[in-house]
């Protein structure tokens, strides 16, 4: 008798392949290193409920992942997104410093309000995950009261005491960065080539020095030239009995020097801030740039390389013309 040969399924084979090779992935699949929880975020009940609904998944070392996400390949880059997040922000290392905790939150509401986060991508596969303009305000209220500075602040009545020179150190020594960048008084001799305000009811004065100035007035700042310097200075609004506005107290000055080769971390900028009258400098190591503002920049101002409160009378089809160029 003949023998009957049975037809294989290729359907089945090919199902048998995927499975195959979808378990040999697994032995590739690494789970996430673990770290110890070394600093925690001191907020009201309901700012940490909304920190760590949206943000502790990727941004600290107590990751509450779906089991989806531990599946390779999306484990691989779950895992490299989560790596990258903690390098930036990481709720489970947070600082004791009032002044970089501030601006950590600072980032963080903006962010928030600018729908940068928490990622699209990862709201998709989370939907509950998604910041509600209900959480924003929360965030907000709290972000201010780190400052004392109520978004329904009472107008003064007083006459304020108001300077355009920014107080100095009794010493003749001037304060340095971790990172670096030091204070130089010489920028209240440079040109304004902008100006702001913000919802903590600041006055935001910019100005660069000569290679600054240049790269605004031909717009070639994608990237702007080494040995730019920028700085923000930024004080208090005052209402003046007649209802004119004027700066009060000053609250710091913020630095960003272009130096591609020593700040390679951080889109070529070295980032400093220099508060109060004693002109403390923000972070107590170097990293502090990396963790508490380039992320905001490179997700914000990446096209005016990565400069905010860039002139608006900057050439857009110029600026498109020169990126297409790169």
């Amino acid at each position: 008798m003949d023998t009957v040969k049975k037809k294989r399924n290729p359907i089945a084979i090919v199902f048998l392949a995927i499975l195959g090779i979808f378990g040999g992935l697994q032995l590739f699949s690494k789970p996430l290193e673990g770290k110890p929880v070394t600093g925690k975020i001191e907020a009201p009940r309901e700012v940490i409920s909304i920190l760590e609904n949206s943000c502790f998944s990727c941004h600290s070392n107590q990751q509450n992942l779906s089991w989806y996400d531990k599946i390779a390949p999306v484990s691989w880059a779950v895992n490299k997104d989560i790596k990258r997040a903690r390098e930036v922000l990481n709720f489970s290392e947070w600082g004791k410093s009032p002044a970089e905790n501030q601006g950590k939150m600072y980032a963080i509401l903006n962010m928030m309000q600018s729908g940068k986060m928490p990622l699209h991508e990862y709201t998709l596969l989370h939907p509950s995950a998604k910041i509600t303009q209900k959480d924003i305000e929360t965030i907000k209220k709290y972000t201010l009261s780190l400052s004392s500075v109520s978004p329904s602040a009472q107008k003064s009545t007083e006459t304020p005491q108001t300077s355009s020179i920014v107080p100095m150190p009794a010493s003749t020594k001037f304060p340095v960065s971790p990172n670096g960048v030091q204070y130089t008084p010489d920028f209240k001799n440079w040109k304004v080539i902008s100006m702001s305000t913000l919802f903590d009811h600041s006055i935001r004065v910019i100005y660069g020095n000569d290679i600054a100035v240049k790269a605004v007035e031909t717009e070639n700042f994608h990237p702007w030239p080494d040995g730019s310097i920028v700085v923000k200075s930024v004080w208090t609004q005052q209402e003046m009995p007649d209802g004119e506005i004027r700066p009060g107290k000053f609250v710091n000055a913020q630095f960003m020097v272009k130096d591609s080769r020593q700040y390679k971390d951080t889109e070529g900028w070295g980032f400093a801030k220099f508060s109060g009258n004693d002109l403390h400098p923000t972070g107590k190591t170097a990293s502090f740039a990396k963790e508490s503002c380039i992320a905001c920049h490179r997700q914000l101002a990446e096209k005016t390389g990565y400069l905010f409160d860039v002139p608006m009378k900057v050439n857009t089809q110029r600026l498109i013309q020169n990126l297409q160029k790169k």
